[in-house]
């Protein structure tokens, strides 16, 4: 009998490595998360469907009568993961007010924000996308964030007129023009590798020219937070730092400046940093 207990164990073992083996084979698929808006409205303006993801104080409540500020953030179905991620982490502290952040996107992502983003058509742009895309439609996006978005989510939200704007690379661009050409709707603006380059930096010059020209500049109390990494492309770095400049030079006393550029980060691995840094910078608290 002794002698059958070594081909025992050695059975034994064969059978639970085979088993484990087994088991380490079958691998799990990974679920499937969707990120679904909150709304979305059809605008007669562009022509356009706009998802809107919301994201709301920790306290936000119907019972009470409390109104919140409100942060338009572009490329919403993007960026909401981040938002949502940040969120979260600021609401440890409190770091920051307690403010409505709503990413607006769109199904037809590339093409939708190429057009809306940008103030002027750029035909030679346009021509290197053989014809699928157009530009030039800012006007026209802004109009339906003014006359469509905000009242619907007025109506719906308990939201002021505390509002704010942010965007990147082509968004940063939107932000920008929304800036240069404000009428105090927005009061705070986060402006983010802002793709300034656009139709031979047509908005930027408009910015300088105004920057210096006019001495006082009739606007509410405004913050502005722009910024960029310091590897992106030879046209974004030295843009962004013309504008701020600038504008810092404007002394302006109702603008709040804040600007950075980012170390080690290019234009696409900056946008988290830079997104936190703006709702930081525009939002929070002293």
């Amino acid at each position: 009998m002794n002698s059958l207990k070594p081909l025992h164990f050695k059975f034994t073992a064969i059978l639970l490595l085979i088993c484990c083996s087994s088991l380490f084979g079958q691998k799990l698929a990974p679920k499937e998360r969707i990120l679904a808006p909150d709304h979305t409205i059809t605008s007669t303006i562009t022509g356009k469907d706009y998802q809107l993801y919301l994201s709301f104080p920790k306290d936000y409540s119907t019972k009470d009568s409390i109104s919140y500020p409100i942060l338009y953030v572009m490329d919403g179905q993007i960026n909401f993961s981040t938002i949502r991620g940040m969120r979260t982490l600021f609401d440890l502290g409190p770091l920051i007010e307690d403010v409505i952040i709503v990413g607006i996107g769109t199904s037809n992502w590339i093409v939708n924000r190429y057009q809306d983003f940008t103030p002027s058509v750029n035909t030679s742009e346009d021509e290197k996308r053989k014809g699928m895309f157009k530009s030039g439609g800012a006007a026209k996006f802004l109009e339906s964030i003014k006359t469509e978005i905000t009242p619907f989510l007025d109506k719906n939200y308990k939201t002021n007129a505390d509002r704010g704007i942010t965007g990147h690379s082509l968004g940063g661009l939107f932000t920008t023009y929304c800036l240069v050409n404000s009428d105090g709707y927005f009061t705070r603006f986060g402006i983010n590798s802002p793709s300034l380059w656009w139709d031979n930096e047509k908005v930027l010059n408009q910015a300088v020219t105004q920057f210096t020209e006019n001495k006082i500049w009739d606007l509410p109390q405004t913050k502005v937070f722009i910024s960029v990494g310091d590897q992106e492309s030879s046209s974004m770095v030295p843009t962004m730092m013309k504008f701020s400049k600038y504008l810092e030079d404007s002394n302006y006393e109702n603008i709040d400046l804040k600007w950075k550029i980012f170390d080690e980060e290019n234009h696409i691995s900056v946008f988290p940093a830079s997104l936190n840094k703006t709702i930081y910078t525009l939002y929070g608290k002293k």
